[in-house]
């Protein structure tokens, strides 16, 4: 009865179709050569351009005021697309500078996850709309397809006048205000970016405001001129399960076949499946620094940690390292491998993220750029506790029906 309604459960929200990736990816090259280049670039549609300047924000303290200036200096357009915008401070914040932008002529377009914004608060949706501002939701709750239903919008994007662009995994709640160290208060990084891939961002917002409004939206306003400002090479992409796009995915296979170093995973949401976890520890078996961050007891979905820690022992037993974040809940999603090639975004590794969720992530190739980003995953493992194969016993047991709620439950 139990298998019966989990296979119930996962065949009614997973999508079927598409680039699902059956067989293990082989590991023909490092993530600094051309060739991975040249392959994930042309496999996940959208190839690397140079010339992009890249800002990590750590934090709400250093986040939110960055892209609220942003906002703020906009003249010609706003595209903000967001899965979490819950009522508190920093909404009113955010509901406040856009519909001010909105007034002064700047068009604003909004799309708001119906079933991540349902507590954003009726009061701020109304003045966004009242003001002027195009603000859609995405997937009704009311939808009876349990496949729509289940496809939610988890991407955060902000991409001003078509030139700045923001991408990451912060959404607009309380939750990420301050600097990370307390249960309250998230950590997390975000990206404030410049330069010709900001297009390429734009193109991503673009994707679900056409599945939204059938609107196309062009010209100057959004897609203008774009010189080089910054040293890196960078390459921003889309997942869209719907469409049968599971890029996100495709990606993260792509990349932990190239580790031939080293591989640091920092993620909210830690449960790959069978795949991603042999690709994880034939990685580690072939001489990789396999390391995994992941959140401690703060994290919001506790039914997701327990399915994860199941499956700990085969990995641990490869020789991939596990941490658990103690402070705060952990929700940066960031990847680095062979300390040249690093992915930022929205996507998890979990199966919404992977098989559910449209996603939204950046690439970089970037040596130096790397060096940043390990040395923040650096910064956070040392507040972070180790675990070891000798206390696997006590990790638990995940039944079946808990980990179909991780699948089905939402996420951030």
């Amino acid at each position: 009865m139990t298998a019966t309604l989990l296979g119930a459960l996962l065949g009614g929200c997973a999508m079927q179709g598409g680039n699902k990736v059956t067989q293990e990816v082989a590991p023909l090259y490092s993530a600094a050569s051309p060739e991975f280049r040249q392959a994930t670039g042309s496999l996940l549609g959208g190839n690397f351009v140079s010339g992009n300047n890249i800002t990590t924000l750590v934090n709400g303290r250093e986040i939110f005021p960055a892209m609220l200036s942003a906002i703020r200096s906009a003249r010609r357009s706003i595209d903000f697309e967001t899965y979490i915008f819950w009522d508190g401070e920093i909404a009113k914040q955010f509901a406040d500078a856009l519909a001010e932008r909105a007034r002064a002529g700047v068009t604003v377009n909004a799309i708001l996850d119906a079933q991540g914004t349902s507590k954003m608060g009726s009061e701020n949706l109304e003045r966004l709309r009242t003001a002027g501002v195009n603000a859609v939701k995405y997937h009704s709750m009311m939808w009876l397809d349990p496949r729509r239903y289940n496809n939610r919008s988890h991407r955060k994007l902000l991409i001003i006048d078509g030139k700045v662009g923001f991408v990451g995994g912060v959404g607009v709640a309380n939750e990420w205000l301050g600097d990370g160290e307390s249960p309250q208060h998230w950590r997390d990084n975000h990206y404030k970016v410049t330069g010709p891939v900001v297009a390429q961002l734009q193109a991503v917002f673009m994707d679900n405001w056409l599945k939204t409004r059938g609107e196309v939206l062009h010209g100057p306003e959004y897609f203008p001129p774009l010189a080089p400002t910054g040293p890196y090479t960078a390459q921003a992409f889309k997942s869209s399960p719907r469409q049968g796009d599971m890029d996100i995915r495709l990606m993260y296979l792509l990349a932990i076949a190239s580790a031939k170093h080293s591989l640091l995973i920092e993620n909210a949401y830690f449960l790959p499946d069978d795949l991603m976890r042999k690709e994880l520890a034939d990685a580690a078996r072939r001489g990789a620094k396999v390391e995994i961050l992941l959140p401690g007891e703060h994290i919001d979905q506790k039914a997701l940690r327990a399915a994860s820690r199941k499956h700990w022992p085969e990995l641990l037993k490869a020789g991939v390292k596990i941490y658990e974040y103690q402070p705060a809940m952990v929700h940066v999603k960031l990847m680095i491998v062979d300390g040249a090639f690093v992915s930022v975004g929205s996507g998890n590794f979990d199966l919404r993220s992977l098989r559910l969720n449209d996603e939204a992530n950046m690439n970089v190739l970037s040596s130096s750029f790397a060096s940043q980003q390990a040395r923040l995953f650096e910064m956070d493992k040392r507040r972070s506790r180790e675990i070891t194969l000798n206390e696997t016993g006590r990790l638990g047991f995940a039944h079946p029906l808990q980990q179909a709620a991780s699948i089905i439950a939402p996420e951030m």
